[in-house]
């Protein structure tokens, strides 16, 4: 029988200004379920990323329905697992984990996010060369994504390098050498300069952590700028690139979109994307829309 009561966090690092909860809130109340999202931010309990075992333990034990899991214990979170499904384990990243019959189970949607959003509000962009800056839990979901949809050749630039060299070695049995590599920090002008786009998926430009990710100078207007960051929705990088002319894709259609996913996951109940789409943009301000 289908449960009409849940219980459901998100781990992660200050993730105060997250709308995660109410989108979660907002399509439970549409289909008459009671739906209860809790925030458990490591830096207001004063723990470490690496506390994420415990507090997967503790919601388990407190009845927890599921959990989404963001920055920066996405890779954390996996030894504390029982199971993985295919497509965590290939990322070796998990941003949803269902509790359910005693056992955890990491899924990661972001990739599907990322990849519907991608093809709704940049759909017609060259795909040719493309820098990505991060190379963490949510750049390996975005990564793949971006290789998924056919990609010719990602380079992966990262502030820690081997990080970087770590998830092209990872996607590389996946996608073949030829399309992915890793560089250092030190060589994005030259990178950023005959690139025809840039993806951007680090914290830098969250309320938490303001800023631009990159020289402002490296921006030039044949460039397309995605972001993932969502809150804000105008991150500092979005609104240099636009100013320049350039495309740009806010990372509101990832976060709403992954959301449906983890939606479906935790209550085996059908979201309706439109309207969870709609939702984030009231919340945060207008999605970037399809052209």
């Amino acid at each position: 029988m289908a449960k009409d009561a849940y219980l459901v966090g998100l781990i992660g690092s200050g993730i105060g200004p997250s709308l995660t909860p109410a989108l979660h809130e907002r399509e439970a109340d549409r289909q008459g379920l009671r739906y209860l999202y809790r925030l458990i931010d490591i830096d207001a309990l004063g723990v470490p990323p690496e506390a994420v075992g415990d507090l997967l333990r503790a919601a388990r034990d407190l009845g927890f329905d599921g959990l989404n899991i963001t920055h920066p214990c996405k890779q954390l979170v996996i030894g504390h697992l029982d199971a993985l499904d295919p497509q965590a384990e290939a990322l070796g990243a998990v941003n949803t984990v269902v509790l359910e019959d005693g056992r955890a189970t990491g899924h990661n949607t972001d990739v599907t996010g990322f990849a519907a959003s991608f093809a709704r509000g940049l759909p017609d962009v060259s795909l040719e060369r493309v820098v990505q800056l991060g190379a963490g839990g949510a750049g390996a979901a975005v990564a793949h994504a971006l290789l998924t949809l056919g990609a010719e050749r990602i380079t992966l630039v990262d502030a820690r390098p081997e990080r970087a060299a770590a998830l092209a070695d990872a996607l590389t049995p996946h996608f073949g050498a030829a399309r992915v590599a890793a560089a250092a920090p030190d060589v994005l002008p030259a990178l950023t300069g005959a690139a025809d786009g840039i993806v951007h998926a680090t914290p830098t430009g969250m309320a938490a952590h303001p800023g631009l990710p990159l020289p402002a100078r490296l921006l030039h207007p044949g460039l397309w700028v995605a972001d993932v960051v969502y809150r804000p929705l105008e991150t500092a990088l979005l609104r240099t690139a636009r100013a320049l002319g350039c495309p740009v894709l806010d990372g509101g259609g990832m976060a709403a979109l992954q959301a449906v996913d983890a939606f479906r996951l935790i209550t085996g109940r059908e979201p309706d994307a439109d309207r969870m789409l709609a939702d984030l943009g009231e919340l945060a301000g207008a999605v970037t829309a399809p052209k």
